[in-house]
């Protein structure tokens, strides 16, 4: 069940640990490359800021971004600015959706994201607290999955589980978390396989951030997901 005022104080717990880790490094650590193919820490902290500002929009009813290209285009501008003015950018923009949330609204209502896909208003605050967690593994400065609250880790699963569910091109499948609860994903026909292990190796593996080498698959190959 959403609840989203636990997850905006949630978001703003997270975005102060991002900021902490953050707050240590140098222009040329910021420069090095982060574990997403392509982008640096710099480009990472320029998607956290411009993707608050479009979750803003999204709030108020506007598109998301513009365009594909301006979403590439700004984060591209701005991946390359020096560590104060990135961090001050984060905690700036993060401020904004917080004020941005504080607005009475009905969060039963639906909104429009990116590439057209629709939600209840009530989960874009946990939407953006994936952003902030994931994006702070994606770093690599030393924050694990294994270091994301277990009530976070257990959403997430069952996030993404929604999220392929039903999906062309995935098998059904049962995953099994290590504390025995069981979510079905991919699709509703056929067998499923059983895909078991650790609650951070099976977020990681639904995530695209572990290859799932750690975990136990019954009835067939581990299935590729496709890309978030």
């Amino acid at each position: 069940m959403n609840d989203h005022v636990r997850d905006l104080t949630a978001v703003r717990d997270a975005t102060e640990r991002l900021l902490g880790a953050v707050a240590p490094m140098d222009n040329a650590s910021l420069a090095g490359p982060s574990r997403l193919p392509g982008w640096t820490r710099g480009h990472l902290l320029a998607h956290l800021a411009r993707n608050a500002d479009a979750l803003v929009n999204v709030l108020a009813g506007h598109p998301m971004y513009s365009s594909a290209d301006a979403r590439t285009n700004d984060i591209e501008r701005d991946a390359h600015r020096d560590l104060d003015t990135q961090a001050k950018d984060v905690r700036e923009s993060a401020e904004r959706l917080w004020t941005a949330a504080q607005i009475p609204a009905d969060w039963s209502r639906t909104v429009e994201l990116r590439g057209g896909v629709r939600d209840t208003a009530s989960r874009i605050p946990f939407r953006r607290l994936v952003e902030v967690e994931l994006h702070h593994v994606d770093l690599d400065v030393g924050y694990e999955l294994e270091d994301l609250s277990p009530t976070f880790v257990q959403q997430e699963i069952l996030f993404l589980a929604e999220r392929f569910r039903g999906l062309d091109g995935v098998p059904a499948v049962l995953i099994r978390q290590d504390d025995g609860r069981v979510v079905p994903t991919g699709s509703r026909g056929g067998t499923p396989l059983t895909v078991t292990g650790r609650q951070p190796d099976l977020l990681g593996w639904l995530a695209g951030r572990r290859d799932g080498s750690t975990l136990t698959v019954t009835g067939g190959p581990l299935p590729a997901l496709p890309p978030l």
